[in-house]
């Protein structure tokens, strides 16, 4: 399935130590990338880089700030000088931070805007400069289904990933005529360590269970078909889109 190989492509996947950045991670390496792990963990980044390796895949690590834009800037000069040209990023860093909205504070909301909205403009930048000129790319925003849905106690997160919607539109808006490919997925309720507390709540679990068509939680591997096709030569004309991959919950009431 030469339409779906990433043989030969390196591929940046940000906030990748765990969860579903490394899960994505270790797709696009089954799918033939060389990939680049990055967080801010140098020792939980090395312990994932060390996982994959094992596994025979062609991976590295690199710890840097994504909300850092000089540190960025040195760090994406670094891999394309010593490992090639980065032909895949996958903006996956975030955080998320729960409390009812009249009790949020300014501080954490300015954490999360940084984290989920800055970062995938500080990187994407950072990368589509060199993409721009080779005239070739593939650039993935994780959005989530509080892209278009909202929930008590997160409103701060939702309004992030809706910037991180209309960013992807935006960045399609300006770098589709350079043949760079920028979409997002919109990743459900996924059993991640981010989520491992409603995971772990019997009567959240019941009602996403309810509220969800498919019955069930997403496990990470079920993005994976995902971030290859739209890293992948079978989404050369498909571009500005979000893909929801949510056991249908953002389909119905």
């Amino acid at each position: 399935m030469e339409l779906f190989s990433l043989k030969k492509q390196i591929a940046l996947v940000t906030g990748s130590s765990q969860g579903i950045g490394f899960g994505l991670g270790e797709g696009l390496a089954k799918a033939g990338a060389t990939v680049v792990l990055n967080g801010r963990d140098e020792t939980k980044l090395e312990m994932a880089r060390k996982e994959l390796e094992a596994k025979g895949h062609h991976v590295y690590a690199l710890a840097f700030d994504v909300t850092d834009e000089e540190a960025t800037t040195k760090a994406v000069a670094k891999i394309e000088a010593d490992i090639g040209a980065i032909s895949i990023l996958i903006n996956n860093a975030g955080m998320q931070f729960r409390t009812p909205l009249e009790d949020y504070p300014l501080t954490k909301f300015q954490e999360l805007l940084r984290v989920n909205v800055e970062s995938a403009f500080i990187v994407g930048k950072a990368v589509a400069k060199a993409m721009i000129e080779r005239k070739a790319g593939k650039i993935i925003n994780i959005c989530s289904v509080q892209s278009e849905l909202g929930r008590p106690s997160i409103a701060p997160y939702t309004a992030t990933k809706g910037a991180i919607k209309m960013l992807t539109k935006g960045m399609c808006a300006d770098w589709a005529k350079h043949n760079i490919q920028i979409n997002a997925i919109g990743p459900g309720y996924f059993k991640t360590p981010l989520n491992q507390a409603l995971v772990d709540n019997p009567e959240f679990s019941s009602w996403l269970e309810k509220r969800t068509p498919q019955g069930r939680w997403g496990d990470v591997d079920e993005l994976i078909g995902a971030a290859v096709f739209l890293s992948s030569k079978a989404s050369s004309f498909v571009n500005g889109h979000i893909l929801y991959v949510d056991g249908g919950i953002s389909s119905v009431l």
